[in-house]
């Protein structure tokens, strides 16, 4: 009798049978400004699919998936702090699920969620901060290439691939590289406060390791896939939408186009530059074997 007369109620039936919602938002590639090439992880290119992951109606919680081997420090932090900010406004829970890889900036984006999931063969881990490159100075003198450079402060060509590497600039990027690891693992204690299970010195190393593994050092909460984590959660019928950036009609058009299809002026300077970020994007990748 009771259940007939509420069934009555305007709205009421439609309330009652509405499922649990839970969105899905993918942050899949390395962080950073991206080219014609590649779409990067930023905190502008996000801010429209955060804000529509924790504006859903009806959301129960968040979910990030994250396949990521890292990239700028700066947007890794920019994006999570803009998660973590939304979740404590709507007052929403935020899990993260590790996918092939949350590594260095990338399991930094894993620290946004109150709770990190992975498989067991994922890869996690790689606290630490890293900068690479190359020297050219003999290559030009081979060639008989004269570098000319011309700056107002004696620091403007520091680390120049086309110089003789000093060991005053080297000194100067560690200087800088231990302030960001220091901050990166500052973040790290207190989003996995009462949780790491092994010593500083060996899970702020830059070393990565498996979702097993993970686990038992206290970098991940469990191992768990996405959706069955997420129904035993809040049932069988919970919704799952996914949200993921939007790309313009040039950013589609170019990263389907072939080098040689593409039409005079627009911006064939630039593809040098882009296949050379390309190569540091699949380096990154390669480095977790992926």
């Amino acid at each position: 009798m009771v259940r007939k007369l509420l069934s009555r109620i305007p709205g009421l039936r439609r309330l009652a049978g509405r499922k649990p919602v839970v969105p899905v938002l993918r942050l899949n590639g390395v962080i950073g400004q991206g080219g014609a090439l590649r779409s990067g992880l930023t905190a502008s290119a996000l801010a429209d699919p955060i804000r529509r992951a924790f504006s859903t109606p009806g959301a129960k919680a968040v979910a990030l998936a994250v396949n990521s081997p890292g990239g700028s420090p700066v947007q890794s932090e920019l994006i999570a702090g803009r998660i973590r900010q939304l979740a404590r406004e709507k007052d929403l829970k935020v899990y993260v699920f590790c996918e092939d890889v949350a590594a260095s900036g990338g399991y930094w984006l894993a620290c946004a969620g109150d709770e990190i999931y992975a498989s067991k063969a994922s890869i996690v881990g790689s606290i630490g901060v890293v900068a690479a490159g190359f020297g050219f100075q003999d290559l030009i003198q081979r060639y008989g290439v004269e570098r000319r450079v011309y700056t107002s402060g004696e620091k403007k060509v520091i680390l120049d691939p086309f110089q003789k590497e000093d060991p005053d600039d080297v000194a100067r990027l560690k200087e800088i590289q231990a302030e960001i690891h220091e901050h990166f693992k500052a973040m790290v204690r207190d989003r996995r406060q009462g949780k790491l299970q092994a010593q500083e010195s060996e899970l702020f190393s830059g070393a990565f390791w498996t979702g097993a593994q993970a686990y038992q050092l206290g970098l991940i909460d469990g191992i768990g896939e996405l959706r069955q984590t997420l129904q035993g959660q809040y049932g069988e019928k919970v919704q799952l939408p996914v949200i993921e950036p939007k790309q313009s009609w040039l950013k589609r058009k170019l990263g389907s186009a072939s080098l040689g299809a593409l039409p005079a002026g627009s911006g064939a300077g630039n593809w040098a530059g882009d296949l050379m970020s390309a190569a540091e994007e699949r380096a990154l990748w390669s480095r977790y074997g992926l």
